[in-house]
């Protein structure tokens, strides 16, 4: 996995990309959770990532809970079509903020 960030104003922007799952876990973690506890609002891009796991999707929900004990959200962009489908399959798309 690797990842670029952008930040405009309020709004962090942090592109995945690769594979998440739970060899790398630790590691999306430590890129994503201090933007939130920033309260900042936070867009996870996953257009490049080709795989994900339920490790990997455990972190999408860990993030989403810490914003909103932080009063502030993050935002699923750009989803893939092979992560798209195990955020279906795990019913998820009803919780998790997607664009």
């Amino acid at each position: 996995m690797s990842y670029k960030i952008a930040e405009e104003g309020n709004i962090t922007t942090i592109h995945l990309d690769g594979e998440i799952d739970m060899d790398v876990v630790e590691k999306a973690k430590e890129v994503i959770f201090p933007h939130i506890d920033s309260g900042k609002e936070v867009h996870l891009n996953l257009s490049q990532v080709q795989y994900m796991d339920s490790s990997g999707i455990s972190v999408l929900i860990e993030s989403h809970q810490k914003a909103l004990e932080k009063n502030t959200k993050v935002v699923i962009k750009d989803v893939s079509k092979s992560v798209l489908k195990v955020i279906m399959m795990a019913k998820l798309e009803q919780i998790l903020n997607l664009e």
